[in-house]
């Protein structure tokens, strides 16, 4: 299906060469991604894959003790993994932590797409590294840094997809995305508002000193969000 602009939004398929991207663009379709929208569930069948151009994704596993965040996908990235390792379903659940727009096309299409345009295939694959490299960081991260350096990379994750000064973000959610109880958070939360880099007012967190957020963050967010810049700006080696 055409699409009816070029979906540059989306750092990945920004990053071909315009006849590269007007072929991948033949298979995608626009799509509103509300607040909430589950895109995949445990198990399920995968019919699509996502391009989101704004708002931000969570991928979260869902446990008898509490539901913890092991991904997140915005503008730089896609959702769909299992389908270019031709797996027809996944473990986590999927959903939109912030409301946005993307592009989707069928689990059919992405592959025809990855066949006959190489470039798209190496740089979704450079992605699933990138990926990868974020859930292994964010393992390390949940068992050795505090929850103030988790919670300041964490907004600090969510600013970048979203793009604006003002995250649509309730402490219970953040909770679950940090996999501790509320409690915890309104501490860090606090904490962070105490110093004068965020204000947390009626489900809204506002970034009032981004500079004075990283140095507050583990070095985390900053290897994370290399590694996403090196797979859009390195040229592929096969």
């Amino acid at each position: 299906m055409h699409s009816p602009t070029p979906p540059t939004g989306n750092l990945l398929l920004a990053a071909l060469s315009p006849d590269d991207r007007a072929q991948v663009e033949r298979c995608l379709e626009p799509v509103g991604l509300p607040t909430g929208k589950v895109l995949y569930e445990p198990g399920e069948r995968m019919e699509h894959a996502y391009f989101p151009i704004s708002g931000v994704i969570s991928m979260v596993s869902d446990m008898e003790q509490g539901t913890v965040e092991v991904g997140t996908v915005g503008r730089e990235g896609m959702l769909g993994i299992p389908i270019l390792l031709l797996s027809a379903s996944t473990t986590t659940r999927a959903f939109m932590q912030v409301p946005g727009q993307g592009w989707r096309c069928s689990a059919a299409d992405l592959l025809r797409c990855t066949t006959e345009v190489p470039a798209f295939s190496r740089l979704l694959h450079r992605y699933m590294l990138a990926l990868f490299e974020q859930v292994a960081q964010s393992a390390a991260c949940n068992r050795l840094h505090t929850l103030e350096e988790r919670c300041a990379r964490w907004l600090l994750m969510v600013h970048d997809r979203v793009g604006d000064e003002v995250l649509p973000l309730k402490q219970s959610f953040l909770a679950d995305m940090l996999g501790v109880h509320r409690p915890a958070v309104t501490l860090a939360a606090g904490s962070l508002q105490t110093a004068g880099l965020i204000r947390y007012s009626r489900g809204r967190v506002h970034i009032l000193d981004r500079p004075s957020l990283e140095q507050a963050a583990c070095a985390c967010y900053r290897v994370v969000s290399d590694s996403f810049a090196r797979l859009r700006n390195e040229p592929a080696t096969v």
